[in-house]
């Protein structure tokens, strides 16, 4: 049978930027789908809808959970950043064959506030009433925090498909201690699958010692692998080709 992969983008962005992955994947067999998280799929030039700024976490992977399971068998969740973190949350309900975290987001319990993080949210989290209300990086910010390893070029042409993003998704994470309702909180007894975590050496977004404990989290089940040359947006940096070829060997090895 063939395996199937779901790639879950992370904030901001859209089924865009797993172009290269998909390619890749479908090169040595799998069958991918890329779906596009709940009001990600709008022009970034348009005004998003209010309702975005409220939109948690949970109804991005309730959303994700009834598209899962459309499937015909248990997926390969592949997520990057935000998506990492809902590809968690997802296993923890046991709809993933095995789950690969690229340069994920940290559940709550892991407290991922480094400097670095703070300066890539500034602009959004400096402003009053953000966790109910649509938000979206600077490109300086963009570039500082994700895309510092890209040509000017596609930094640009990158930047040019953000969308705006769920406040409320970015205080769940963030500040998850605030959040009464727990909501990016992951079992991690519920998560019997394979893990495989990606982290980058140069990631300011995600760094790679918040990275290395979602690792610890799941460390009956997982596999901690971390780039030296690369940052945030191993989907397309240069040198992307190491990463998704990591990835390749390792599930050839640990899924069945």
């Amino acid at each position: 049978m063939v395996d199937t992969i779901v790639m879950i983008h992370g904030m901001w962005g859209g089924s865009w930027y797993w172009e290269r992955y998909k390619n890749f994947f479908e090169s040595k067999g799998y069958t991918c789908v890329t779906p596009i998280l709940r009001f990600h799929d709008i022009n970034p030039k348009a005004v998003p809808p209010a309702e975005l700024g409220t939109t948690s976490l949970l109804d991005y992977t309730d959303d994700l959970e009834k598209e899962i399971k459309k499937l015909p068998s248990k997926p390969i969740l592949m997520g990057h950043s935000m998506g990492g973190l809902l590809s968690q949350m997802l296993a923890e309900r046991g709809l993933a064959k095995a789950i690969v975290l690229l340069t994920p987001a940290s559940p709550a319990g892991i407290l991922a506030l480094r400097m670095s993080v703070i300066k890539s949210f500034w602009s959004g989290m400096t402003k009053w009433g953000f966790w109910k209300k649509p938000m979206r990086q600077t490109f300086e910010e963009a570039v500082y925090s994700m895309m510092h390893l890209l040509p000017v070029e596609e930094q640009k042409s990158s930047y040019e498909k953000f969308v705006y993003e769920s406040g409320r998704a970015a205080f769940e994470i963030g500040l998850w201690f605030f959040d009464s309702k727990k909501a990016s909180k992951v079992d991690d007894s519920k998560i019997t699958c394979p893990v495989l975590v990606i982290a980058g050496k140069e990631d300011r977004i995600t760094p790679a010692s918040v990275v290395k404990n979602i690792a610890r989290k799941y460390k009956t089940v997982s596999t901690y692998k971390e780039f030296e040359h690369h940052a945030h947006w191993v989907v397309a940096e240069p040198g992307w080709e190491d990463v998704a070829s990591y990835v390749e060997e390792w599930l050839k090895t640990h899924v069945q």
